[in-house]
């Protein structure tokens, strides 16, 4: 098993470019199973959350290739419907092969979904959207089981503005009979990415980025498509964190600073200095930052996937901040681990209360999920002393090669070998 070491204390500096954003590009390879012949995505990022993704379409018959960031899908002979439950339980973007299995096949099995340790996360907004357009549910010893003999449009009112369940309403829809309108829809860049590929492929679809979207089925869809994923606002997001937790000047390249607008306005009020550039975003900051409070909210809001990034970044600050999570409340795993690093931090259900400390010590540590690792790293990129970051398997899952590229930006980190013992 993989661990990450830090030496905390360098200022970072330097260029460092953004992947391709994990969370768009798993929900458009999964409407690749709506062709009926083959589809190119670019930008897509190495990371294993993908490599496990495109295992589970290669049970289902789909066939591919994925060089030098560029994916190339063949689901024009699919020879299964069943997506099993040792890949499905790696992860809950599974999850998204229901919609598009359900409208073109007419039937899914699908095992219900695992992924980061942190809290219940149902998926009942997915099961009644596919029930909404008529579909037949049941449960079967732990497998969602879908039939319809033909999805009709609908109106689905979503109880929570969630991202997954949007975009796989939005994938069954694309052929159901007549209208479907989801309201309180998601309105992430994601998914807008999401309904922009769709309609590339011929889906009518209005309205995404709102909290209203209209989806007219379609009797049939393009038989190929050449598409362009979008970059990781929350990566970008992350390194902007690394910039200021360091004291350094760093510039973002191949980055969307309009998905990061709340993102940036925290961190300006915290004190750093964020200008917008032709190519990306620069940051620079210079001595202790001042703490502020945040509240995650679904987007254009705080992004939960920043929470804990912004925690390490209030830990040193100086002052005390107040992070409220009303997205997932116990998404609060990383706290104890930072408090091993020395920060000062109260919980109180789903209410953080972060008193900022002159300076972080070096500790061993572990990570639960993919963004309390890279919270654990950034830390360590400023505690003296050295910080051990082990079970980094997580963070492969949703940042590719974080370690070169922090490495690249001055830091001094790498990645070891540890015994299972």
């Amino acid at each position: 098993m993989d661990a990450i070491l830090v030496e905390g204390g360098i200022p970072l500096r330097g260029d460092v470019r953004i992947s391709g954003a994990k969370n768009a590009a798993l929900p458009m390879i999964a409407a690749s199973l709506l062709v009926e012949g083959t589809v190119q995505i670019s930008n897509v990022p190495h990371l294993t959350d993908v490599t496990t993704f495109l295992k589970l379409l290669a049970q289902l018959g789909c066939t591919g290739a994925y060089t030098d960031h560029s994916l190339q899908l063949d689901a024009s002979k699919i020879t299964s419907t069943e997506a099993p439950y040792e890949l499905v339980k790696k992860m809950r973007a599974s999850i998204y092969v229901l919609g598009p299995l359900l409208a073109r096949f007419g039937e899914a099995r699908v095992s219900l979904p695992g992924g980061c340790a942190w809290g219940p996360r149902p998926v009942d907004l997915h099961i009644k959207g596919m029930e909404a357009l008529g579909a037949e549910i049941e449960l079967d010893h732990g497998y969602i089981v879908a039939k319809a003999k033909k999805l009709r449009g609908a109106k689905i009112n979503l109880a929570v503005s969630s991202v997954g369940a949007t975009g796989n309403i939005m994938m069954a829809a694309v052929h159901a009979e007549g209208e479907t309108m989801i309201q309180n829809a998601a309105c992430e860049p994601e998914m807008v990415i999401l309904a922009e590929f769709l309609r590339a492929l011929g889906a009518e679809i209005e309205g995404e980025g709102t909290k209203t979207i209209r989806i007219k089925g379609v009797t049939s869809l393009a038989k190929s498509l050449a598409f362009t994923n979008l970059p990781d606002r929350i990566e970008a997001g992350t390194f902007l964190a690394a910039g200021a937790i360091t004291g350094g000047d760093i510039h973002l390249t191949h980055c969307r600073p309009d998905h990061l607008s709340t993102v940036i306005s925290v961190m300006q009020e915290m004190g750093c200095h964020i200008t917008e550039e032709e190519t990306g975003l620069r940051i620079r900051t210079e001595g202790r930052l001042n703490a502020a409070d945040v509240k995650t909210e679904v987007y254009p809001g705080f992004p939960t996937d920043l929470q804990a990034q912004i925690m390490a970044l209030l830990a040193i600050s100086h002052g005390t901040g107040v992070i409220q999570e009303t997205i997932y409340p116990d998404r609060f795993t990383h706290v104890q681990e930072l408090v091993r690093l020395g920060a000062n931090i109260n919980l109180a259900g789903n209410v953080a209360t972060v008193r900022g400390v002159p300076e972080l010590q070096g500790a061993q540590v572990m990570s639960t999920d993919i963004r309390a690792s890279s919270a654990l790293i950034l830390a360590g990129l400023v505690a003296k002393g050295q910080t051990h970051v082990s079970r980094v398997y997580h963070i492969d899952r949703g940042y590719e090669a974080i370690e070169k590229k922090l490495a690249g930006l001055g830091a001094r980190i790498r990645r070891i070998k540890e015994s299972m013992s």
